[in-house]
């Protein structure tokens, strides 16, 4: 019959005793009917009157089929229709049915036979496929697509020959071939030969979902062809809207065809290649029966509940089905009408099924449905004792009650947004037993369904899942994290849910109670006598919700919600809470919580919430509604905790990255959300202690009470040595611990979580189990371990139970090993207290519910669990315990000890290592952390590493630091990149890895000349017969204008150790930061208690640095604004600086010396003053400025500036001032003379120069000027005379005047050894150009004549040349050639006189051997050692910058270095490139020194060992000789006689090769050359060299690159190797991870699988597991690569401001990072390069087809960056260029996109709005854009990222950061979801 005939289906009955039976007829095709043997298991009700024509025609064909004996395959979209057309033909052709769900986890011994145990012994069971053969039944096989590959060819011979052989033996054949056989032979001799019939009527229908289409295996194509298929469509329209028709008799018409005409149409062929999934049609009649019973609910949400689309579906989705939904007119226009809340629900029981009548308030009219409910009485709607009301929950239980009446439901919700309580309430309201079921990822069929055990006398049976005992015991099944389950499994589950039909592994079968009741009346059974046949009924009230988290759209792997799923369930999304309702559940949660904070805290998440970032996104993850009850809770406990704290603990900020980081911390900034100000600073030990007392434990401010252990052996007991940090976050725990929290412990590796754990276990008391996870831990291990014991399965108790039962801590170690898809089982026991064991038991939270169920743990009141975990991501590689489990526990960031806990712990370890050397490792490992959190090193070194080389250097002491480091950094030895860093971190804290003991570089010792006696300085008086003469003195009041608040900025500064590889006199050094054009002019030194603070005045702008040479940190201030600025063209300012003492301490005067301003500025208080001194002459005689003479310069003395006063003169000027600071005066004293200099020798005598004749005068003065007697001062004459010739002829000589006089005197030995003499008596020591250093003893307190001593120099220092008096600018004159800074101290503790020379000046080639050019230096500090009468000779390394005005340097100082003392015993210099040095030069220092030095590097490197076995015989060794001492002290060199010398081999001495100690005689070292130490032959290293050097052109030549060419690529290639090796390192591990085993079940060989445990004593194969590359996931879709797009700026500003920043290049190298970064990645991760200028936005550099290859594609490439810039238009496309790759990149499939641009975008020139380029930056969510702005001018750049979204923008203010950002960017978003 053609589909023109109507069909129908008749039934005709034969006459009466006729032994033919009936026969039924569909159209044209007959079949005659067969009395079934099993009536129990032919299907019932599935006929439904009348049949719809399309299905009436598949039937027909069908039993075509049938006729001709041919196996057919029904095929088609998911859903119960093939399944429902199959069962009305067997229920026609009273057929018995055999069905099995096929899943991924069916094996062929489900298919055919299973071995079961009976009696000791193993028998074989037949199983679907063998039964239905022998007794012609027909076997359904549903899901082929999700069976395994070569599971199904097990039936191809039995599908094509009907042949098939057992495993017990028997060999099925063909009924045709079998009774051929029976001619001849008897069934007795068939039956001995083990050979069964199949039956004739043995058929095989197979349902399928066509597989390219829809996700599953292929069909194998043998396996294909044995099959006839007929494509099973969703029923025709006309037949679909009969049915809707018959169904909703309430609902209009109109309405159901607008209803269906929707859902067609998105089953259209168009609507799937748009990718959206189909529509579940099959779901539509329950639907309309809702509609039906509730007419006024609106069309578009009965939609929703099918049809999820707006968390299915991405941006496109959704507005292609709101379109659909408009062209129908579905889109309600009006307030959609939605029920209300559920106003009250009656039980009614009729005929034994228990129903409820439930009342909704729907549009303000109550209606009344019928649902099912529950066994147990109903409760009140929303009564339960811990729900909180709010208007949205109301509102989603009122839906899912009618939702309820006709299907079962699936809740969709974020994690920890309250789906498990609505579930609960939900199951309370309806009076139903709940049966949670966690799902977990690698969870089979079986174990939803049935398992096996033992039973006690060794048989197996099954034991049934608890979803299978609620089905029939009506219970609401809560399926927990559907959304983890391989969708092959659910599959199972399919049966059940459309038909309430199941039928079990042991033969059982569930039956829906109408069919199961028909079966019953039919057969007139027994319900006892159906049970005997297996076949029992699903109870009428069993319902399933399922929970899930929202689909991650676009994602392949979390794209849960398929078409096959939709057909499952009614889907309610379960929104976040708005903010008023969470706010209402917390207050009635947490009735005292602070509300400030309360409210603060969610409005932050709520804006977190909401926005589009997928940052932010993640971090409003681990904030979910659970996470804010507990922070509430405990602020409600402890309200002054700080809300910033918790919130920062919740998202575990401490290892976000980098970007999640900063918007996190803007988020909270925004919210106002501080730190608090104390959180900084570690509680002092003193108030923070922990301690037990009278059986209570107190942990800083809780306290707990200790717990009374039965088993004592189990509480952990530790070696811990208490320190601040940890007792704080022990405090914390003890906190959340009270509050009755689970602990979760997040770190890096080594921090002491363990010791953490044990330690706060062991103050509580309390016992622990502790279990540790790895990769292959299971949920059975987690649980129970079977073992077999006797033929019988007994289950051990794991940790977790033990704990659970004896109410212990579990201690779960190493939880991110574990796949998460084990731990989440967790979930459960912490969350609802529930958990099913696998032998049947589960654990239960309070004993209410045990009511006498057996097999039930119930939970110990005390059960806590302490979880540990690394910080996800790289270089860890766990899985993401925080981001699956995070919420579920109270986490806890454990960090490594801050320095100082870390030094008092250290100490506590290495009671004996120096503290020196522990303070120099605490600095550098804290350095080494922070880079590793700065990605730039991958490996976060932790304390557990201090502490060994710790405990190594306290038991050994005399191992140097530098090998002993050696013991963790080796394992760095072979990566260079990371090498570098490390040493380069070592030798900044001084900890001198790699340097050898005899690499000592002291400078080489010159001998002093004689000294000799200069004559006397005799105190005279001026003129004729007056002894001395008095100056007046007048006393002002100082005129102070001010305080102004000045801003002092603060920078890091980093202090670099300078002895790392050798030892000098140099022994740290700073950077100032400095910019080129600036000059510094003077520098000063205070002493305060707590540590020197250096000041650096600089003159161009002028301005100040001062740092603290202990701190961290810097500081700098402009003065720019405050100087005023003179009307010449030509001013160069020069400032002093003079450091106040206490009181005054922080204070500095600056003093300006032509203008004369002086200034106070308050360090401390940030303010500045003014002070106006009154001089004696008016400025005003200055003519107009062209023509004016030369300036005049005022002068400071600062010698007592710690004293606070300080004395100002004119140069030529003929008064004194001196202004006392405390006092607010000051006084001028006149004098009779013109000055030159004045030297304050003491505070109460002053040495004065005169300005024509150097003549020198002293001038005394009374202590203290007191105010009212104004105090005369005295002037004398200074007559220097020589040593009398005798004749009286007096010599003529020249003054000169000194450099600078000692303000104090040395000491008497101090004199004595350098006089020579014993001698006690006042002295002072100077320096001019004529000595190197002159002693005046007596001077200035004798008035007898003062003896001078001098030794001279060989030359006098050179004045610069006067005669040269070239013009300079405007004609004006050249200045006096002196410069101003005469760089010369006296050190008196150390008996020196200190100073800078410029290399000209210094006798280089007594210092350096002939054929040795002297270094580049910025000059000689001169040390004049009149202790050992040694000169010595530093070379200060040239500074790197210098400033462009020479002219100007040369008059500041004569070398490009500035010198002041530092202590007793060193001084500092600071070089014009900003570079602070500090040296040592006091000689007993440097040997200290130098011994330390030695200790660190130990000496085991070069001394001779061997080994000794002592027997006790008590012979001497000879022990190692010390030669003989040379009495001339001799320097002596090789030989191996004298001790002392400087270079023997087994002598003592330095530089030795085999001598055992070091003398140091004070020589100059010579070394045995390094060749000799550490001989590589030089013939090897040369072929090394050339070989090198020859495979380098070979590839050269290749790639036909030219050397130069090499060289420039080679230039960007080094700037980001470390940056691109970095992250190849983490691109090669995530690429690992990906590829990471999974368990392969079912294998022959392995390990024992424990779950087929059973199998192996029934003696099957395949019971083992073993690790194997898993066979991609069926239809998962092709790994889609990631696509990168970078956008750089080419424009010509690039190239314009090269010069000044280098951004040009930085960008280039950028470029170069990405193409070498990704370099063979390119099927991972997809990019191209484009361009944009003021030429356009769209300027390709990279395309996507064209990657380039090798160093010279690339070189291209950059050279096209390069000329572009240089010759394009002016202009800026950055937001176009943005847009435009934001839009474009969307077009081409991927699994992830991300833009990167790198502009120099000045926004506000070319006059564009910032938010215009964050509304861009964010216009996709699919696209992470991010924008790296080369900073521009001022803090425009910061301005700009505050407006811009958090964590998008970065400033790159240094260009060098750039490739430092991309990495950031790479690793923290497009690595972290590899």
């Amino acid at each position: 019959g053609g589909d023109g005939q109507r069909l129908e289906v008749r039934l005709v009955h034969a006459g009466e005793g006729a032994d033919t039976g009936d026969t039924i007829n569909i159209g044209d095709v007959s079949y005659k009917l067969k009395m079934p043997k099993n009536p129990e298991l032919v299907p019932q009700n599935y006929i439904s009157e009348p049949l719809a024509q399309s299905v009436v025609q598949h039937l027909r064909w069908i039993m075509q089929k049938d006729l001709l004996g041919q196996d057919i395959f029904l095929i088609g979209p998911p859903g119960p229709l093939r399944r429902s057309i199959a069962m009305q033909y067997l229920e026609l052709t009273k057929r018995e049915v055999e069905y099995i769900a096929l899943s991924r986890d069916t094996t062929e011994t489900d298919l055919k036979q299973r071995r079961e145990i009976r009696s000791g012994t193993a028998f074989y069971i037949d199983q679907c496929a063998v039964r239905a053969a022998t007794e012609g039944r027909t076997l359904i096989l549903e899901g082929l697509e999700k069976a395994e590959r070569n599971v199904l060819p097990v039936l191809n011979n039995l599908l094509e020959n009907r042949e098939m052989q057992l495993e017990d033996g028997r060999f099925l054949m063909s009924a045709e071939h079998y009774d051929k056989l029976l001619k001849d032979h008897t069934k007795a001799e068939l039956d001995a030969w083990k050979i069964v019939r199949v039956s004739e009527n043995f058929r095989v229908i197979a349902l399928g979902l066509p597989v390219p289409r829809y996700s599953g295996n292929p069909l194998d194509p043998p396996l294909r062809s044995r099959f006839q298929a007929r494509d099973i469509y969703f029923l025709p329209f006309k037949d679909q809207l009969k049915l809707l028709y018959s169904v909703g008799a309430n609902v209009s018409a109109e309405k159901i065809s607008q209803l269906l005409s929707f859902a067609t149409t998105l089953c259209s062929q168009e609507s799937s290649t748009l990718g959206l999934p189909d529509f579940p049609l099959d779901s539509l009649p329950a639907a309309v029966q809702v509609l039906d019973s509730l007419p006024m609910i609106s069309v578009k949400h009965a939609i929703q509940w099918l049809y999820p689309y707006t968390i299915l579906l991405g941006n496109e989705g959704k507005m292609a089905v709101e379109d659909v939904l408009k062209r129908f007119e579905l889109q309600d226009s009006g307030s959609s009408v939605l029920p209300k809340e559920i106003v009250r629900v009656q039980k009614m029981t009729e005929n034994r099924i228990s129903q409820a009548c439930v009342t909704l308030q729907v549009a303000g009219k109550e209606v009344t449905i019928k649902v099912p409910a529950g066994t147990r009485p109903l409760g009140q709607p929303c009564a339960s004792d811990h729900f909180i009301q709010t208007l949205s929950h109301k509102q989603l239980l009122a839906e899912m009650m009618q939702s309820h009446m006709v299907k079962d439901i699936c809740l969709i919700g974020g994690k920890g947004c309250g789906k498990t309580v609505i579930a609960k309430n939900f199951a309370d309201t309806l009076g139903y037993n709940i049966e949670p079921i966690m799902l977990y990822q690698d969870m089979t069929a079986r174990d939803l369904l049935q398992q096996r055990y033992t039973l006690s006398n060794g048989d197996t049976a099954w034991r049934s899942s608890p979803l299978v005992n609620a089905a029939v015991e009506g219970k609401l099944v809560l399926l927990d994290g559907i959304h983890r389950v391989n969708a092959g499994t659910l599959a199972v589950l399919q049966r059940l849910i459309h038909d309430r039909e199941l039928s079990l592994y042991d033969g059982s079968r569930l039956l829906r109670e109408d069919r199961y009741m028909r079966l019953k009346e039919e057969l007139q059974l027994s319900d006892e006598q159906l049970q005997e046949r297996s076949i029992f009924p699903i109870h009428p009230s069993f319902r399933i919700i399922a929970l899930a988290e929202p689909p991650v759209i676009g994602s392949t792997a979390q794209q849960w919600l398929g078409p096959e799923f939709l057909t499952m369930f009614f889907f309610h999304y379960m929104k976040p809470l708005v903010k008023s309702e969470e706010l209402q559940v917390i207050k009635e949660m947490v009735p005292n919580i602070p509300q400030e904070a309360l409210h603060k805290l969610l409005s932050f998440t709520h804006k977190l919430r909401e926005t589009q970032d997928p940052t932010a996104q993640s971090l409003a993850a681990s904030l979910s509604t659970r996470q804010l009850l507990r922070i509430s809770r405990r602020l409600s406990q402890y309200p002054n905790e700080n809300l910033h704290s918790a919130v920062t603990k919740a998202c575990l900020s401490r290892f976000l990255p980098s970007l999640a980081k900063s918007a996190l911390e803007k988020n909270l900034a925004d919210a106002v959300i501080e730190v608090s100000t104390d959180n900084n600073l570690e509680p002092e030990v003193e108030n923070f202690k922990c301690e037990v007392v009278s059986g209570c434990l107190r942990i800083g401010d809780v306290s707990a009470p200790i717990y009374n252990a039965h088993e004592k052996m189990k509480v952990p007991d530790v070696l811990f040595y208490d320190n601040i940090q940890h007792m704080v976050v022990m405090e914390d725990m003890l906190k959340d611990f009270l509050l009755g929290e689970h602990l979760l412990l997040v770190g890096n590796q080594g921090v002491g979580k363990n010791k953490i754990v044990d330690r706060f276990l062991h103050l509580l008391n309390r016992p622990r189990e502790y279990i540790q996870l790895h990769r292959d831990t299971t949920v059975q291990t987690l649980t129970l371990q079977p073992s077999v014991r006797d033929g019988l399965i007994v289950y051990e108790d794991s940790p977790l139970v033990k704990a659970v039962k004896l109410g212990h801590v579990l201690v779960v170690d190493e939880a991110d090993k574990a796949p998460t898809n084990v731990t989440c089982i967790l979930k459960t026991l912490v969350e609802n207290g529930e958990m099913i064991l696998a032998d049947g038991r589960r654990i239960v939270a309070n004993s209410a519910n045990v009511n006498g169920r057996e097999n039930v743990v119930v939970i110990h009141p005390d059960f806590r669990m302490i979880v540990l975990a690394n910080r996800p991501g790289f270089p860890f590689l766990g899985n993401d315990f925080f981001g699956t489990l995070g919420d579920i526990f109270s986490c806890h960031a454990v960090d490594n000890p801050k320095p100082h806990s870390e030094l008092e712990m250290l100490k506590k370890y290495g009671p004996n290592v120096p503290e020196s050397i522990l303070q120099k490792l605490v600095a550098a490992f804290g350095e080494l952390r922070s880079l590793a959190d700065q990605g730039i090193i991958n490996y976060p070194y932790s304390t557990r590493e201090v502490v060994n080389i710790v405990k190594h250097l306290q038991k050994f002491p005399n191992e140097g630091l530098s090998s002993v480091v050696r013991n963790v950094f080796d394992f760095d030895s072979y990566n260079n990149d990371m090498k570098e860093i490390l040493i380069n971190t070592l030798h900044k804290y001084g900890i001198p890895i790699g340097a050898k003991p005899t690499n000592v570089r002291l400078a080489k010792e010159l001998p002093l000349p004689e000294q000799t006696f200069m004559g006397y300085w005799t105190t005279g008086h001026i003129g004729d017969g007056m002894q001395k003469l008095l100056c007046p003195a007048e006393t002002h009041l100082i005129d102070i204008k001010g305080p102004v608040l000045i801003n002092i900025q603060e920078y890091p500064i980093e202090r670099h150790e300078e002895r790392s590889l050798s030892f000098t006199e140099a022994c740290a050094s700073w950077r100032l930061p400095l910019d080129e054009m600036n000059l510094i002019c003077d520098i000063a030194t205070s002493h305060e208690n707590e540590g020197n603070i250096l000041y650096v005045a600089a003159c161009n702008p002028v301005s100040l640095y001062f740092m603290n040479m202990s701190g961290k940190s810097g500081f700098f201030v402009d003065l720019f604004d405050v100087f005023p600025r003179m009307a010449s063209g030509v001013w160069h300012p020069f400032m002093t600086v003079a450091p106040l003492g206490s009181p005054l301490k922080g204070q500095v005067i600056l003093h300006e010396e032509k203008s004369n301003i002086i200034l106070l500025l308050d360090t401390t208080g940030q303010t500045i003053r003014r002070l106006v001194i009154p001089l004696e002459e008016a400025i005003s005689k200055r003519s107009s400025w062209w023509s004016k003479e030369e300036g005049e310069t005022y002068k400071m003395c600062k010698e007592f500036s710690h004293k606070n006063w300080i004395v100002f003169y004119k140069e030529k000027g003929n008064s004194l001032t001196v202004l006392d600071v405390l006092e607010g005066r000051t006084h001028t004293i006149s004098l009779p003379i013109n000055l030159k200099t004045v030297f304050l020798v003491a505070e109460d005598k002053w040495l004065l120069v005169e300005s024509e004749t150097n003549q020198k005068y002293l001038l005394t003065k009374p202590a203290h000027t007191e105010s009212e007697d104004s105090g005369v001062c005295q002037i004398y004459v200074l007559k220097e005379e020589l040593p009398s010739p005798g004749f009286g002829v007096a010599q003529e000589r020249e003054f000169t005047i000194p450099h600078k006089i000692s303000r104090d005197q040395l000491s008497s030995e101090n004199l004595s050894s350098a006089v020579g003499q014993k001698i006690a008596s006042p002295n002072r020591i100077l320096s001019d150009e004529n000595s190197y250093a002159t002693i005046v003893v007596g001077f200035p307190d004798l008035m007898s004549p003062s003896e001078v001593y001098s030794w001279r120099r060989p030359m006098s220092l050179q004045k610069p040349n006067v005669t040269s008096t070239s013009l300079s600018f405007y004609g004006e004159k050249k200045k006096d050639g002196t410069p101003k800074q005469s760089n010369c101290v006296t050190l008196l503790d150390a008996n020196q006189v200190v100073r800078i020379l410029p290399p000209g000046e210094v006798p280089l080639k007594d210092i350096y051997p002939k054929d040795i050019n002297p270094p580049e230096t910025a000059g000689y500090i001169e040390v004049t050692d009149l202790q050992s009468k040694k000169l010595r000779y530093v070379p200060v390394p040239r500074s790197e910058s210098l400033s462009p005005y020479t002219t100007w340097l040369s008059t500041i100082s004569d070398t490009d270095a500035l010198l002041a003392e530092w202590d007793e015993s060193g001084v500092v210099t600071v070089d014009m490139g900003g570079h602070v040095r500090l040296w040592e030069t006091g000689l007993e220092r440097l040997q200290r020194s130098l011994m330390d030095w030695r200790n660190m590097i130990g000496q085991e490197g070069d001394r001779y060992m061997q080994i000794t076995i002592n027997r006790e015989s008590g012979e001497d060794v000879s022990s190692p000789k010390h030669g003989k001492e040379d009495p001339d002290n001799m320097p002596h060199v090789g030989g191996n006689t004298w001790a002392g010398g400087t270079g023997g081999r087994s002598t003592a001495g330095l530089g030795g090769k085999g001598g055992l100690y070091r003398l140091d005689a004070g020589h100059a070292v010579y070394q045995v050359s390094d060749a000799e130490k550490d001989a590589v032959p030089e013939e090897v290293k040369r072929a090394a060299r050339e070989m090198g050097q020859r495979a380098f052109q070979q590839r050269l030549k290749e790639i036909q690159m030219s050397e130069y060419d090499a060289a420039t690529y080679e230039r960007f290639s080094r700037a980001v190797r470390r940056q691109v090796s970095s992250l190849r390192i983490i691109l090669d591990n995530l690429q690992a991870k990906g590829k990471e085993r999974q368990w392969l079940r079912h294998q022959a060989t392995g390990e024992l699988d424990d779950a087929k445990i059973i199998e192996g004593l029934t003696g099957e194969k395949a019971i083992y597991k073993r690790r194997g590359e898993l066979e991609p996931q069926l239809g998962s879709p092709q790994q889609k690569p990631k696509r990168l797009r970078l956008v750089v700026d080419v424009s010509g500003s690039m190239y314009r401001f090269n010069g000044v920043d280098g951004r040009l290049e930085r960008s280039m190298e950028a470029v170069c990072m990405v193409m070498e970064a990704f370099e063979n990645y390119e099927e991972k991760f997809k990019y191209d390069i484009t361009g944009h200028s003021g030429d356009g936005y769209h300027i390709g550099l990279v395309p996507l087809d064209k990657i380039p290859k090798d160093n010279k594609q690339r070189l291209e490439i950059l050279k096209t960056m390069h000329a572009h810039s240089q010759f394009c238009m002016s202009g800026d496309h950055t937001l176009e260029g943005t847009q435009h790759a934001i839009k474009e990149i969307v077009k081409e499939e991927a699994d992830e996109y991300f833009v990167i641009v790198l502009s120099d975008a000045n926004l506000s020139r070319y006059g564009i709005h910032p938010a215009k380029f964050a509304e861009i930056l964010t216009s996709d969510p699919q696209v992470n854009a991010f924008a790296i702005f080369i900073g521009s001018l001022g803090d425009q750049a910061t301005r700009l990222q505050r407006t811009l979204p958090a964590g998008r923008s970065f400033i790159a203010m240094d260009t060098k950061d750039i490739p430092q950002i991309l990495q950031q960017i790479f690793t923290s978003t497009m690595l972290s979801s590899v």
